[in-house]
């Protein structure tokens, strides 16, 4: 099957959309990337786009969307992007409350009385995960009861009446169920379907013409789901049935019309600033605790500093990975109709590709320094003028022949790497993984903004 996708990549890489963003070494880049995360996985193809200065810069597709027979995928062709919906759903939520009908403090026992502590609940709760209400789809499959159509009231009475894992606000704990129930709400509130509420205030104001409610009708000319039994090849695998994914992953739609809503998010053209920073805050739990979640998206930072927010998708046959940088005004949409980790591992390396020499410009001549430091501790020297007077009072004669009598045996490190990069005091905390005769080493140091090492500790991993 490898071999077969391989050769598929070959003939079916579709002509990019939009390319003129990025340089041809990157796109060349992009497409070693994507070919072998597909080869390496066997995922039957891949459909990206990258967003570059609030632009789609490229958007392209490779390998195959059908195997039997073969039918090469499409940038137009649309894919469940399931969970990643979750941030269109708190949208939803969003837009309700810009216009006063419902408040994220709201109890859910305003609109759902019968559910489990509903009057302990509040909407900001769902959104976060952190309600307590039990995930019905925590499998990695589907299982047969699930291959069955079922209704969003059915998904409450066998999983929002059940009592919570935990006291509401105390934990974060991915929950479906709980997107289940907001769902329920906005067309509560909202007075239309969901999707049709998504349609009118989003997607038709942002020209994302390919964005379907996969519960509605799936082209025969859509990509197929597959996945690996065990080591076995690549088979198409039974969908989810009506409304099990609805407001917790409901939609399919192309790479780039997942991008333009990513333009749209990071822009505001959507969401007043108000709601835009709500749906973007990391939840804090009860005790202080931060879940790196806000409303639909996982929220983080660059080592820059710079604000990164992103979401997977998983419904069955097809996982997702998309990932917005607000302050670059960039983003990197990966949809994939095979199960395996391609989707990560593609959205991982052009990140990697795009930013890493933006986001630590040091890195190379910082490594550079780490490792002679290192050489001339294996001797039991150091260069005084690398280190600043702090340093150079910590390494005394007994200090450095303890480092070299202990190092220098181990000879010449046959792998040295940063492993992480932080920001603390002023100075730039550096880790290196080491690996020296048979030995894995953690160095770590602290450098001053003139390059001077104030930290140098080599210890074992523990």
């Amino acid at each position: 099957m490898r071999k077969i996708v391989a050769l598929a990549l070959g003939l079916s890489l579709c002509t990019p959309v939009l390319a003129d963003g990025l340089p041809a070494t990157t796109e060349k880049a992009i497409d070693e990337i994507v070919a072998k995360a597909l080869s390496d996985s066997g995922v039957p193809s891949a459909s990206i786009a990258i967003v570059k200065d609030g632009k789609i810069a490229l958007a392209k597709a490779y390998g195959q969307a059908q195997l039997e027979p073969a039918v090469p995928a499409t940038p137009a062709m649309r894919y469940k992007i399931a969970s990643n919906s979750k941030q269109l759903t708190a949208t939803a939520i969003l837009l309700l409350a810009e216009e006063h009908k419902l408040s994220l403090d709201d109890k859910v026992a305003r609109f759902l009385p019968d559910l489990t502590r509903a009057k302990d609940v509040t909407i900001r709760q769902l959104l976060t995960h952190t309600a307590g209400y039990q995930d019905f789809y925590a499998d990695d499959y589907v299982p047969p009861f699930m291959q069955k159509d079922t209704t969003a009231q059915e998904i409450l009475d066998g999983w929002a009446k059940k009592p919570l894992d935990f006291e509401p606000g105390t934990r974060w704990q991915y929950s479906n169920t709980g997107y289940v129930v907001l769902g329920v709400i906005v067309e509560q509130v909202g007075g239309k379907s969901l999707y049709a509420f998504l349609k009118e205030r989003v997607f038709d104001k942002l020209g994302i013409k390919t964005a379907i409610d996969i519960d509605g009708t799936w082209d025969k000319a859509d990509p197929r789901p597959y996945t690996h039994y065990a080591l076995g090849p690549m088979r198409e695998v039974p969908a989810e049935g009506k409304y099990w994914l609805w407001a917790a992953g409901e939609l399919a739609m192309s790479a780039s019309d997942l991008a333009r809503w990513d333009i749209a998010l990071m822009e505001g053209k959507i969401l007043k600033p108000a709601s835009k920073k709500a749906l973007t805050t990391e939840m804090v739990l009860a005790d202080g605790t931060g879940t790196g979640y806000g409303l639909g998206l996982f929220v983080s930072q660059l080592p820059n500093g710079h604000r990164r927010w992103a979401h997977t998708g998983g419904a069955s046959g097809f996982l997702s990975t998309n990932v917005d940088f607000p302050d670059d005004k960039a983003s990197i949409t990966v949809l994939t109709n095979g199960e395996g980790l391609a989707h990560k591992t593609i959205a991982r390396q052009i990140e990697d590709l795009l930013f890493a020499g933006a986001v630590d410009a040091d890195a190379d001549p910082a490594l550079a320094r780490a490792k002679a430091l290192f050489a001339g501790l294996q001797k039991g020297t150091v260069d005084k003028a690398a280190l600043t007077e702090d340093l150079q009072g910590y390494f005394t004669p007994a200090v450095l022949a303890d480092f070299g009598s202990s190092l220098g045996p181990l000879g010449e490190p046959a792998s040295f790497s940063q492993s992480s990069r932080e920001d603390r005091g002023g100075m730039v905390h550096r880790v290196f993984a080491i690996e020296a005769g048979g030995k894995k080493l953690r160095m770590e140091t602290y450098i001053m903004p003139d390059g001077k090492f104030e930290q140098c500790l080599v210890r074992q991993p523990s």
